[in-house]
C-alpha cells in the first residue's frame, strides 16, 4: 500500500522560539548528541543511540514511515534539539497520538509545551482529527505533566501495557478532543 501524502508532505511549523519541521541526514549529528544521552532514553522505547550512524538510521525510518515526525529546531541558530510526532494515525476515526522528546539541555524551558501546543494544533486544524491522545511510563512526570499543561486530561493508568528494555510498564494515557482544544488558549 503506498504511503499516504500526508505524510510525506509535512509543512514546516513556526512557534515563538522554534521551528518543527521535517528532519534532514544533514541533521544526524545534532539527533546525536541528544539521543545517545541515557537520560533522554529513559523513558522511550528505543534504546539511546550507540553511533552517528544509528541516528541516520533514525532520520530514514521516521522519513519514510506512515507518521508524521518535525525535528523541534531553534531559530536562534538551527540546532535540533528534539523531535514531536503524530503517530498511530486513524484517518477513518479522526485520532492520533503524539509523543515528543527534547534534549537534556534543554529541558525545563517550555520547548516540549510550545511543541505539543503546535502539533495538537496542526491535528486539529489541518488533519482535522477530532482527538488526540498521549501516553507516558508512569515514572516519566515531566513528560505527563508537559501533557497536563498543553489541556490534555488524564483519562487513567494502562497497567502493564508495554514491553520495553526487558520489563514491563505502566502507561498514562491523556487525551484531548477537537473542542476542547477551541477552550484553550494556545
Amino acid at each position: 500500500m503506498p504511503k499516504d501524502n500526508r505524510f510525506s508532505d509535512l509543512p514546516a511549523i513556526e512557534t515563538e522560539r522554534l521551528l518543527l519541521r521535517t528532519l534532514e541526514m544533514t541533521d544526524a549529528e545534532d539527533i546525536f548528541e541528544w539521543v545517545s544521552d541515557p537520560q533522554v532514553t529513559a523513558f522511550l522505547f528505543w534504546r539511546a543511540h550507540q553511533s552517528i550512524e544509528d541516528s541516520r538510521d533514525f532520520i530514514s525510518w521516521v522519513t519514510t514511515d506512515d507518521f508524521a515526525c518535525w525535528g523541534v529546531v531553534l531559530r536562534e541558530n538551527g540546532k535540533v534539539i528534539g523531535n514531536c510526532f503524530l503517530h498511530n494515525v486513524n484517518f477513518d476515526h479522526k485520532r492520533a497520538e503524539i509523543a515528543f522528546n527534547i534534549a537534556r539541555k534543554y529541558w525545563g524551558r517550555g520547548y516540549a509545551t510550545e511543541t505539543a501546543q503546535a502539533i495538537i494544533k496542526f491535528g486539529f486544524r489541518y488533519w482535522q482529527l477530532n482527538r488526540i491522545e498521549g501516553t507516558c511510563m508512569v515514572e516519566n512526570r515531566a513528560s505527563a505533566r508537559v501533557m497536563e499543561k498543553v489541556g490534555m486530561a488524564l483519562e487513567g493508568v494502562l497497567r502493564k501495557y508495554v514491553y520495553v528494555k526487558g520489563q514491563f510498564h505502566d502507561m498514562k494515557l491523556y487525551s484531548i478532543l477537537k473542542p476542547e482544544s477551541q477552550r484553550t488558549k494556545r
